[in-house]
């Protein structure tokens, strides 16, 4: 199989990572990436690692590189790993290969395709060729849900979040804020756009959930976090919480209180520097209300790495990969660590 990454950011270098190292396991032939931008003196040495790595990177008119007209009506499967509407109008040219399998693109591509996260939805992008992969918010909320109501999102009552992010990847030097800056709620009822990508996600299993969300961006370029405020209508029990949380292998848990101190675990000892947890629990700190069956309290979500985690299960997915279960259990077993 041939696959392209086309993008060779943030995201898309992780993937690529990722995918080089598990070449053997997928099944992947050869690794193409599209360098959309200008090479310049200072970034030369990015594309060079990824070329020792066996990645051959690819451009539409650039002599240096390999040619993609050269080789895209050859490729399986595309994982677009851009952003800002790229991704959306790349559909289009996309929907015109021949021989593409599968695609999928990132969170704020929304409508490119299911909306898709592992672990929640699996069966409904099998065979599938456009998968959203979605946000790194959505993955943390929606996995908070599915782990206090035991996967039974009728047990929720109502839940309200509140996000609390970073302004900027740590790479980036564009966007970062100087205040605390709220963001508007496009929902009367439901909130900022984090509840709305929940009840997306849960819809593509006909399930309605009673979620509402919040957002406020600080000036930090390190980790989101999350509160949550989750009523349930069976009795909760402490213990079964705290088991809930085990049990739930995309889910990690800390003791820690500072971003800063979890990012730099993260940064020391998980594979490529970055955390792969769907969401990292303050489990130290719950607000367990058993009398009123309220759960709250405080939780780290580890921005694009979870959403890395759906993009590769996802290709396995949507290609039908005979070992598709066998291959994600042994990635995600490397790549999350359960405690912080």
């Amino acid at each position: 199989m041939k696959i392209l990454v086309n993008g060779i950011g943030n995201i898309g270098t992780t993937v690529l990572n990722i995918l080089c190292e598990y070449k053997k396991e997928l099944d992947i032939q050869h690794i193409y990436a599209l360098k959309n931008t200008q090479i310049s003196e200072w970034n030369k040495v990015n594309l060079e690692i990824l070329k020792k790595k066996g990645v051959i990177i690819c451009a539409k008119n650039n002599p240096e590189l390999e040619r993609l007209d050269n080789v895209i009506n050859t490729i399986d499967y595309i994982f677009d790993c851009n952003s800002n509407s790229f991704g959306l109008k790349n559909k289009k040219w996309y929907n015109n290969l021949s021989n593409l399998k599968g695609c999928s693109a990132q969170g704020s591509e929304k409508g490119f395709g299911i909306p898709f996260m592992s672990g929640i939805n699996d069966e409904k992008i099998k065979n599938q060729k456009f998968a959203q992969i979605v946000s790194c918010n959505t993955h943390s909320l929606s996995s908070l849900l599915a782990t206090f109501s035991n996967n039974n999102f009728n047990d929720i009552i109502e839940s309200d979040f509140v996000i609390v992010r970073r302004s900027e990847d740590i790479g980036n030097h564009q966007r970062l804020v100087t205040a605390n800056v709220v963001s508007r709620h496009l929902d009367s009822y439901i909130g900022t756009h984090h509840a709305i990508d929940v009840k997306d996600l849960l819809s593509t299993k006909n399930i309605e959930v009673n979620i509402q969300s919040s957002d406020i961006t600080t000036p930090s370029q390190l980790m989101h976090t999350v509160r949550f405020n989750i009523l349930l209508k069976k009795k909760i029990i402490s213990e079964k919480i705290v088991l809930s949380i085990s049990q739930n292998s995309y889910i990690s848990t800390t003791s820690k209180f500072d971003s800063n101190v979890i990012f730099e675990l993260g940064r020391r000892y998980s594979p490529y520097g970055r955390l792969f947890s769907h969401v990292i629990i303050n489990d130290n700190n719950l607000l367990i209300d058993t009398k009123n069956n309220r759960l709250k309290g405080w939780a780290f979500i580890p921005q694009e790495g979870n959403t890395i985690l759906s993009t590769i299960h996802a290709f396995l997915l949507q290609t039908n990969h005979y070992k598709a279960n066998e291959i994600i259990e042994i990635i995600k077993n490397k790549l999350i660590n359960k405690s912080w």
